[in-house]
């Protein structure tokens, strides 16, 4: 019999900290366990850690997956095996403790291996299908398969599952030997780098909003059009950095997607360009949230 928790508080386990009630929530400990429950819920949202989702303050009233529990990890040879669920810097850790190098761009990335897969992650020059060696993809149609590289069709900050409503439950990863001392000072210089240049998680926050248009920066268009330490409600603009928002003073979904839409409203009429958001949005009750993100192609 497969369990829900019903009318689950979804708030402290999304890194914006933001979010209403799950209307039925599920947990799977194992791919069988997740195949059980999709098929029982065929329409349910799968999320991983939540890392760059914006869950509506309003709730959801249907089932949604949490993939965190697919955390086991195997090491063979320099293949690197990983669950959906295990979350980047772990991984990177494991990584660099096995003396195999290509992961040193997860070290601080707030998110678990079934996102970055699926969004093909990237950071420091490195992105995950650089590495990437076969994944376990659940797909509606035909259930588990194993995609290779060439099947992923991997792109910037994206993969053949955006576009198929397909989801990682497991990936492998080919690594390099290398000396962990090297491994090691590349993580420390990537570590430096985010604490300079992104936000600390103790200041509740997505990532970056908006994808890198072609040939150029979403930071530096943003930041031209002056929106550094804008604020809507309990949320503002990064002072640091033009494209992050972080949830400063309990706020709300809404909140969010105001200040998303005057970002990419100032960009398009400032350059003509149409920034792309990076994060994903889960709810669907509130008519202003929705509209918002039909405009910014959230849904």
């Amino acid at each position: 019999m497969l369990q829900s928790e019903e009318n689950f508080d979804i708030k402290n386990l999304t890194s914006f900290k933001i979010g209403g009630t799950i209307a039925r929530m599920y947990f799977p400990e194992s791919i069988e366990e997740f195949e059980e429950i999709i098929k029982a819920e065929p329409n349910a949202f799968v999320a991983g850690n939540f890392s760059n989702i914006l869950v509506s303050s309003d709730g959801v009233e249907s089932a949604v997956i949490c993939t965190k529990k697919l955390d086991k990890i195997s090491v063979e040879g320099t293949t690197l095996r990983a669950g959906a669920g295990v979350r980047g810097t772990k991984l990177s850790k494991i990584a660099a403790e096995q003396g195999l190098s290509g992961l040193e761009f997860m070290i601080a990335f707030p998110g678990s291996v079934g996102g970055e897969v699926f969004m093909n992650a990237g950071a420091h020059g490195q992105t995950v299908s650089d590495t990437f060696k076969s994944a376990k993809i659940y797909c509606p149609e035909k259930g588990l398969l194993t995609f290779s590289k060439s099947d992923m069709e991997f792109a910037y900050r994206t993969s053949i599952c955006q576009e198929s409503n397909y989801t990682v439950l497991e990936a492998e990863f080919l690594l390099n030997k290398s000396e962990q001392e090297k491994i090691q000072q590349r993580m420390d210089e990537n570590l430096a780098f985010r604490k300079d240049k992104q936000p600390s998680l103790t200041l509740p926050n997505c990532g970056s909003i908006f994808k890198n248009p072609d040939g150029d920066s979403a930071g530096r268009l943003l930041d031209a059009t002056g929106v550094k330490g804008k604020i809507s409600g309990g949320v503002k603009v990064w002072e640091n950095h033009a494209n992050f928002i972080v949830n400063h003073n309990a706020g709300s979904s809404l909140d969010v997607l105001r200040l998303m839409a005057e970002m990419y409203d100032n960009v398009k009429k400032e350059f003509n360009i149409e920034l792309m958001p990076e994060i994903r949005y889960l709810g669907g009750k509130n008519k202003e949230e929705v509209e918002i993100c039909k405009k910014l192609k959230m849904i």
